[in-house]
């Protein structure tokens, strides 16, 4: 096949680009010809050696432009559009896939135009909401707490959800006003989630007739073996925000009578030094670090008090043994059996979460869910490969339905 991989940024900023670019350098290893188009740099340095085609368009990400070109590009980033068009239009149709990972912080809506003339198989992994909600997260971010508005109904459009300002906001809601007109709603014949909450939550508000696929993210993890010993630590890792539900983990922490230990930063990180000056914070850890103090720590705390799609974090303390204690509210419940290799709590609630904490403290509680997180996980890894073999399937679907659409007969060039 053909396939061009679409996302904002062409290096690693965060999970969405880490899969959009290791799943395009899966895909040309695997004999395909991968073309990976984005409009931030710098590129990935494995991208081009590993046979992946490289358009870069060079631009800024919205969150570090000033507000007149935050406006311009949110709304409709008309180089982003030109160039793809340009890209499809040197496509066979008869084996070719576009795959948006990521548009929304740097593309804009402006690519649905070059999309809905695209003849070729259409796809979109649902990382985030972006899709379908204006912010992109059914969060409340004023209230600190999942939104149930429908999209754009009269409530959605009067109430600030933004993180910044109802400015934003409105700014937010014309975007989402000009994916549906200008084509980027209703662009895709699959839609990927990677979690049954993202497809809950989304699947009123997609476009009739879209066939929804589940391929879960691969996790970069090899088999450690079970654990011979049970750590101390209760771990968070992630950014220091409200969302992520970091307050409520050291308040728990704190009745509980264990200390929290912190590995990463964020807005949040000065307040919660003050408060509570017994949490260690640990500060970004590389990739080798963190798994090595997930291997060591009690359980992983996973608090989020947002839907999440598919918090990698989860699955790669599992993998290495970690139990998870997990809010009930987040897509991380998804890998946790209450009381096996992991508890839930009640989300934003931390006593709910204290009293979790303090069965963990028990060495025989722990070392039980930490051989069964190790080996439930393990009896079905999450792999590279895996993920690629079910990507691969949804183009197959993708390119038949684009065949039915377009009147296009296999192996024809258009």
């Amino acid at each position: 096949m053909q396939v061009v991989v679409v996302a904002d940024h062409a290096h690693i900023n965060g999970g969405q680009a880490k899969v959009s670019i290791e799943s395009a350098i899966g895909l040309a290893g695997g004999g395909h010809e991968v073309t990976y188009f984005a409009a931030v740099g710098p590129v990935d340095p494995r991208l081009e050696p590993a046979g992946v085609k490289v358009v870069c368009l060079g631009q800024g990400d919205i969150e570090t432009s000033g507000k007149l070109a935050f406006l311009a590009q949110t709304l409709w980033n008309g180089a982003s559009r030109a160039r793809l068009a340009e890209v499809i239009a040197g496509l066979d149709s008869a084996r070719s896939v576009v795959h948006v990972h990521a548009w929304a912080k740097a593309l804009s809506p402006s690519i649905g135009a070059a999309l809905r003339e695209a003849k070729c198989g259409r796809v979109y992994t649902m990382h985030e909401f972006f899709l379908v909600c204006p912010n992109g997260g059914f969060y409340d971010y004023p209230r600190a707490e999942p939104c149930h508005r429908a999209p754009m109904s009269l409530s959605c459009v009067t109430t600030n959800c933004d993180a910044r300002s109802y400015a934003r906001k409105v700014a937010r809601l014309a975007r989402h006003e000009l994916l549906r007109f200008g084509g980027l709603a209703d662009a895709f014949s699959h839609v990927i989630t990677i979690s049954d909450l993202q497809y809950r939550v989304s699947r009123d508000y997609v476009a009739p007739g879209v066939e929804w696929c589940r391929v879960d993210n691969p996790i970069d993890a090899t088999d450690p073996g079970p654990r011979s010993g049970i750590g101390e630590d209760f771990l968070f890792v992630g950014r220091v925000s409200t969302e992520k539900g970091i307050a409520h983990f050291c308040e728990a922490a704190r009745r509980a009578g264990v200390t929290a230990t912190i590995a990463g930063d964020g807005p949040l990180m000065g307040e919660l030094r003050q408060k509570y000056p017994d949490a260690r914070f640990l500060g970004w850890k590389s990739p080798a670090e963190l798994g090595d103090i997930m291997r060591a720590a009690r359980a992983l705390v996973f608090p989020s008090v947002w839907y999440e799609g598919q918090p990698l974090t989860v699955y790669e303390a599992l993998a290495r043994g970690a139990p998870v204690v997990v809010s009930d509210a987040c897509a991380g419940r998804e890998a946790v059996v209450d009381g096996e290799n992991g508890f839930w709590f009640k989300s934003a609630d931390a006593d709910s979460l204290a009293a979790a904490l303090r069965k963990l403290k028990d060495d025989a509680t722990a070392a039980r869910m930490s051989e069964n997180a190790w080996r439930r996980y393990w009896s079905a890894p999450l792999t590279m490969a895996r993920h690629l073999d079910a990507t691969e399937d949804v183009y197959a679907r993708a390119l038949a339905a684009a065949r039915r659409r377009d009147g296009i007969a296999d192996g024809s060039r258009s």
